[in-house]
């Protein structure tokens, strides 16, 4: 069964599409209002698919239940990761794929986005997806258990750019986190377009300009 999802087409008849995954304890509607922030009107028909993650307990929240892509289990993110949920959630994220496909949308032109733990799953699913995305989005995030889903990394994406954006105040996914997951992707040769801004957990106008401008390279 496909997750729900919000959507959002520029135009009629999309050519192109977006799948987005929000944050812990958020739901598919936190990232729609910045869309026509990072669409160029003479861009191709873009549709936005904007999933929500399932409801499950989240260790790190004292249990309490939230949309997440996968548990945590500690702030510190590296510790005791939730793998058989992070493979779950990229089996989501491969079911939506797939639906892409079947509304005309090939896997070359689909990016792959996500916030926080969002970011996490768009990069695991992303880097194992079988055929070349147009691109991969991994904001204010990191590469989730390294070692674990590394092996499982499809030569078809080698060459996939990565923009990433990361806050340099960042309290949840800390500003070393992120860099230490850039360069581990960049010692493998994938290209990652790193930018950091001086904000928290959160996003920011210079860091949706500079995704829009982004996104109008891979998605032509």
């Amino acid at each position: 069964m496909t997750l729900p999802t919000a959507e959002h087409e520029t135009a009629a008849h999309p050519t192109h599409s977006v799948i987005w995954l929000h944050g812990l304890g958020a739901d598919g509607h936190d990232f729609a209002p910045i869309v026509p922030q990072l669409v160029d009107p003479a861009g191709p028909p873009l549709r936005f698919v904007f999933p929500h993650a399932p409801v499950r307990p989240v260790t790190v929240n004292n249990g309490m239940s939230m949309r997440a892509w996968y548990d945590i289990a500690a702030f510190d993110l590296l510790a005791r990761q939730d793998v058989a949920g992070m493979r779950a959630s990229v089996g989501e994220v491969e079911t939506l794929i797939a639906r892409e496909h079947s509304r005309g949308v090939p896997s070359e032109r689909i990016v792959l986005a996500g916030f926080s733990q969002g970011g996490a799953i768009a990069l695991a699913a992303g880097l194992q997806h079988a055929q070349r995305l147009a691109g991969i989005v991994a904001l204010s995030t990191y590469l989730p258990a390294h070692a674990a889903l590394a092996a499982e990394h499809s030569v078809a994406n080698a060459a996939t750019p990565i923009f990433w954006g990361h806050g340099l105040l960042d309290p949840v996914v800390i500003l070393q986190r992120g860099i230490e997951s850039r360069d581990a992707l960049q010692a493998q040769g994938y290209a990652v377009e790193w930018h950091s801004y001086p904000m928290a957990h959160a996003v920011c106008p210079e860091e949706i300009a500079d995704l829009g401008a982004w996104l109008g390279r891979q998605l032509t």
